[in-house]
Parts: C-alpha cells; sequence; structure tokens
C-alpha cells in the first residue's frame, strides 16, 4: 500500500496522510492535475469520486461528487489559493454542492506536497482544521480512513 503513515496532530489541527510513491514527482503531479485521474483515486473505493469541474489554478474551484453504494451523491469542492506545480498545491476543502457551501460541514485548509523520496516520490496531504470540534466532526465521519482508503488506490492509477 502507498500510505506509510496517517498522522492525527490535535493539538496543531491536523490530519497529515503520506504515501511513498514508485513515481516521479511529474507523474505523482498528474494523479491531481488531470480530472480523469483524480476521479479514480479521490474518494473510497465505495464512494468512487465524478469531477465536474477542474480549475486547478489559483482562484479556480475542483467540484465533485462520490456516489455511494446505494447512488447517494455526496457533493465537495475545493477552492483553490496556490498552486506551484509540480510540487504543491493549497486549497480550502468543503463538502456542499457549490463551492462555499458549507452546509453542516466544516471546510478545512488542505496542503499537498510532493517531493523526491528514494527511487520515486513521497506525497503528503495536511488538511488543518478551523477548531477541535471541527476536527473531531470529521474524523468521527471517518475521514482518516477514507483518506487512507482513497490514497491507497493510486499505485494502481499509476500502473495501468
Amino acid at each position: 500500500m502507498a500510505v506509510t503513515s496517517v498522522d492525527k496532530d490535535f493539538e496543531n489541527l491536523t490530519l497529515t496522510v503520506t504515501c511513498d510513491l514508485p513515481s516521479t514527482v511529474e507523474r505523482t503531479w498528474e494523479l491531481w492535475s488531470d480530472p480523469r485521474q483524480l476521479e479514480r483515486w479521490w474518494g473510497p473505493p465505495t464512494y468512487p469520486a465524478t469531477v465536474v469541474r477542474h480549475e486547478l489554478t489559483p482562484g479556480g474551484a475542483v467540484t465533485y461528487f462520490m456516489t455511494g453504494p446505494e447512488g447517494d451523491q455526496h457533493h465537495g469542492w475545493w477552492l483553490i489559493e496556490r498552486v506551484d506545480a509540480p510540487r504543491s498545491l493549497e486549497f480550502t476543502d468543503g463538502f456542499g454542492e457549490t463551492p462555499g457551501d458549507l452546509g453542516d460541514m466544516p471546510a478545512g485548509t488542505m496542503r499537498l506536497d510532493v517531493e523526491e523520496h528514494g527511487d520515486g516520490s513521497r506525497m503528503t496531504l495536511r488538511t488543518t482544521f478551523p477548531t477541535h470540534e471541527a476536527m473531531e466532526q470529521m474524523l468521527n465521519m471517518g475521514m482518516a480512513e477514507g483518506m487512507q482508503e482513497a490514497m491507497g488506490q493510486i499505485e494502481s492509477v499509476l500502473t495501468s
């Protein structure tokens, strides 16, 4: 499995998932920059994602929905804050039908870093939550497990 660590840091309000991948930094970046590749791993295996909008530029947005086993759909969005291809990406991540729509779910700030590591690359995704309550709510919803399952699908995307 690509995921090498999942760290819940309640003091700093962060969830960090790290993956070591058998790919170059540039190839790893394509997992994010190509919406069709993103669809193949963003979301746990039983909740695959469909990307509707993909503007990976500062001020842009990514919108998607995940479809559950019963056909239920859960919408999500990213508001892109910073892009330094192929090394880093920062965005606000939330659930709702449109960017900025929070519903009853808290948004978090995500930072992706991709760096050379060994014979491949290391991808680190850190989510920072606005409050302890928000972090607890998202973790109780299964965010850590969902991210681990989702990122665990990446190696099969890289080899196909």
